[in-house]
């Protein structure tokens, strides 16, 4: 999101606040930033539950504010004089966040208000900013959903309601993005695959997800392609266990900074902790013998189940979820070998993305913040090797990147890949990470050509993130029409009347022994019925046969898309759909 469309959509967040202290002066407010689909503002108010038809009027008030063109005017505070004015305006979440600045050891607060009115601001928020010059920059505005959310994000606080909204310079742009959202709701990867029959969701294991026999085949369709892709590119394969002692969990530090979100169990009286990552389990393998420079880089990957406690109002379909198999891959290198490392992967990023029809990419570097460097590990020697590394890399691919400074691991610097969908939707999957961390934990080592022991880079690295979320990222860019490879079924087959079921079966077995996954409709619906039932299942060929295809040998065949393509020898047919399975047209 450019820095121009974010003050646009941080300003309208303000607008929403003060529309809704007009209706509900009672209103408690928590935080109202801009993000990447527009903005939100989080309200505390008792004994009131936002309806669409106080979305609609809050929404007319706010577009209102924007016509009245008020200037957002910025001023500081002195920080003790800053909470107790918000202690006057009742306001006991801003006051929270007041007290902590003061205790961060901030002198001033920083502020902003909107129009004077009769020597009283219209509204007054504590914010950093920044902000438009005044409200009629604001071109266009849109309130969108409610929604329920933690104070802070933790679910120990209370439960406050969230009004989404999006703001766009004008209502042109405004009007392409609704039409977009309809888009995407006939997209929805949770209704379609329902409707398609993939995978469900219950109440018996929350955030979890239930896989059919059709969603088993794309995964398996999506396993196979990643085990050739990286067998190409020399990968060994692993498995390490789901279940490992909280000591091995303590020793990689996850155990101090994310035992909030693993979780535990006891065996033997001894503490044990479903594993929320693969890393430290690799190690283990890599630990269990000696290795030569001459062996790097070793590249190792692991499609490993893993477990994450996720908040349930955080929890969405694929998209958010509690159980998911990782794509995950370590690769140990030297020094000198992590530019050329970190090109292969890009390309094998690439590679593979463009067999699903992704050619747009946006690359992001994350950095350490230079002014708060004790909080990283690793040298500044590391730290630079590396960024230079990833820099270099990226200049050779002739690929650009945007730096951000202080979004970095503690561990170690990032290169993350987002993908736009059909949509234009930007999607994250992929992601590149260095690890200063973890080699040291574990004292983990190669022989150099030096005869000495030397620490090895470690890059941890994912190409579809998650197998779970990379699922509905395809559901939702294809609409559920896989392409033919990925179809879980390839090809209908509908007698004209069950005179030629045996025909059918014949056509059937034929596409089933050359390995294409087919389904025969003998029911006794009409043939217009069953036709449409197969094009609602987005079957990419719908083979009809009577009396002249069974004399012929032939099939009539009828592609997604395309419409009737006509009769066709069946060999002919079966040498045609192999043809584009194997090419993953």
């Amino acid at each position: 999101m450019d820095k121009k469309l974010e003050t646009i959509r941080h300003s309208a967040s303000h607008v929403l606040a003060q529309a809704v202290l007009e209706f509900y002066p009672e209103a408690k407010l928590a935080i109202g930033p801009a993000i990447e689909t527009g903005f939100y503002y989080d309200f505390d108010l008792e004994g009131k539950t936002f309806s669409p038809e106080d979305l609609v009027k809050i929404e007319k008030l706010m577009r209102q504010i924007i016509k009245q063109n008020q200037k957002f005017e910025h001023y500081e505070v002195d920080t003790d004089e800053a909470i107790k004015y918000l202690k006057t305006k009742k306001q006991p979440y801003k006051v929270e966040m007041a007290q902590e600045l003061k205790k961060e050891g901030e002198k001033k607060l920083s502020f902003y208000r909107m129009e004077m009115q009769d020597g009283k601001p219209k509204f007054v928020d504590l914010c950093l900013g920044p902000h438009l010059k005044a409200t009629h920059e604001i071109g266009a505005v849109k309130l969108l959903k409610t929604a329920g959310a933690y104070w802070r994000g933790d679910e120990k606080n209370k439960m406050l309601q969230r009004i989404y909204g999006t703001a766009f310079a004008s209502e042109q742009e405004l009007n392409q993005y609704l039409k977009m959202l309809e888009e995407a709701e006939k997209r929805d990867h949770k209704r379609l695959g329902q409707e398609l029959d993939l995978y469900s969701f219950h109440p018996e294991a929350p955030g979890s997800v239930f896989f059919h026999n059709k969603g088993m085949i794309i995964l398996e369709e999506l396993i196979n392609f990643w085990r050739f892709k990286h067998r190409q590119r020399g990968y060994l394969e692993v498995k390490t266990p789901i279940i490992l002692c909280r000591d091995l969990w303590e020793r990689s530090g996850h155990w101090n900074l994310y035992k909030e979100n693993m979780y535990s169990t006891k065996i033997d009286d001894i503490d044990y902790v479903i594993k929320p990552m693969n890393c430290p389990g690799g190690i283990l393998i890599y630990k269990e013998g000696k290795h030569s420079y001459r062996e790097l880089p070793l590249r190792v990957g692991e499609l490993g189940l893993v477990h994450r406690h996720e908040l349930s109002g955080v929890l969405n379909g694929l998209f958010r979820v509690r159980t998911f198999t990782q794509d995950d891959a370590h690769v140990f290198c030297t020094p000198e070998q992590l530019e050329g490392e970190i090109i292969d992967i890009v390309k094998l990023i690439q590679e593979m993305f463009s067999v699903f029809g992704f050619q747009d990419y946006k690359f992001t570097l994350s950095i350490r913040s230079e002014k708060k460097k004790d909080k990283y590990l690793g040298t500044d020697k590391e730290w630079d090797w590396a960024q230079n590394a990833i820099l270099a890399a990226l200049k050779r691919l002739n690929l650009k990147s945007e730096l951000v400074a202080g979004e970095a691991k503690f561990y170690g610097p990032s290169l993350d890949v987002q993908i736009k969908d059909a949509l234009g939707r930007e999607w994250q999957c992929s992601t590149i990470q260095l690890d200063f961390n973890l080699p040291k934990r574990f004292d983990i080592t190669y022989v150099g050509p030096d005869a000495k022991e030397h620490t090895p880079y470690m890059l941890h690295r994912v190409i579809y993130g998650s197998l779970e979320r990379f699922l509905g990222v395809l559901v939702e860019h294809y609409a559920g029409a896989f392409p033919l490879w990925l179809s879980p079924v390839q090809a209908t087959v509908i007698p004209i009347s069950e005179k030629f079921n045996d025909y059918a079966q014949k056509v059937k077995a034929e596409l089933s022994q050359s390995n294409i996954r087919v389904q025969l409709d003998d029911s006794s619906e009409s043939l217009g019925k069953r036709i449409r039932n197969a094009e609602k299942q987005k079957a990419p060929y719908i083979l009809v046969v009577g009396e002249k295809e069974e004399k012929d040998k032939t099939v009539a065949v009828r592609k997604r898309g395309q419409g009737d393509l006509g009769a066709q020898k069946l060999e002919k047919f079966i040498g045609q759909i192999r043809k584009e399975i194997e090419e993953k047209e």
